[in-house]
Formats: C-alpha cells, structure tokens, sequence
C-alpha cells in the first residue's frame, strides 16, 4: 500500500491553488488599453479554450511555473469561447495568426514573442520585463 501511495500521491492534504494576477479580457476596447501600456510596461495575453484538454493541460503548466507580479507585467486571459469577437480582434490587431492555446508578449505595440501549445511554457516571460 506504501508504494501505490507514493506513486499515486496518498497525501491527503489538499495542495493549495496558485493565483495568478490575471486580468479577464473580455472587451474589444481593452486591446488599445493594452496596446498602450505596452509603451511602459509588458503585457501578455494568454487565450485559452475552456473545452480542450490540451489547453487546460498548457495552461495549468503555465501557472505552476510563473514566478512573476503584477509589477512586472500585466497578464490577460481570454476565454476565447465565450470572446471569439476579442480572440478574432487581438489576432488582426496584433498580426498573429489565431491558435489555441496561445501567448501574445507585447511592447511598445507590437507583438515581440507569441507561442502556442507546449512552446508556450519554454517562453522565458522574465526576459520581456
């Protein structure tokens, strides 16, 4: 029994949930917003889609491994199901082709790194701060 425990994780304690400072982007006049505070401060987007298992899969790696503030970028989440009309618009404003899930880093306007699916974890966001 101690071996499957092991394996399995037989801890009984309940493993406290990571909060991350997002910020829910759910309308079209927050992409000048972020266009704009771009100029002095990173933003990142990231888009997820509630539906796929790969998604939550990336997302879930993604918010294990961030170890940033607030105060070092602002990070956006799109649920791209429930906002295809802001998916689509970050996608023509920021000329990056749709997919899902997916990171936008953006300064001064412009996109300067974008990943999707597994790449989205090797993005080092500590280099655009």
């Amino acid at each position: 029994m101690g071996l499957i425990k092991k394996l399995f994780g037989g801890n009984s304690e309940p493993k406290e949930e990571k909060v991350l400072p997002w910020i829910a982007l759910n309308d079209l006049k927050q992409l000048e917003v972020i266009a704009k505070k771009s100029a002095t401060k990173t933003q990142v987007v990231f888009k997820h889609s509630t539906r796929c298992g790969i998604s939550r899969m990336v997302m879930n790696q993604f918010v294990d491994a961030y170890d940033l503030t607030e105060n070092n970028l602002d990070l956006y989440y799109l649920d791209l199901l429930n906002y295809r009309e802001v998916s689509n618009e970050v996608g023509y404003k920021f000329q990056v082709m749709h997919e899902s899930p997916q990171i936008l880093v953006i300064k001064n306007g412009v996109v300067v790194t974008h990943a999707s699916h597994g790449q989205i974890n090797a993005v080092d966001l500590s280099r655009f701060v």
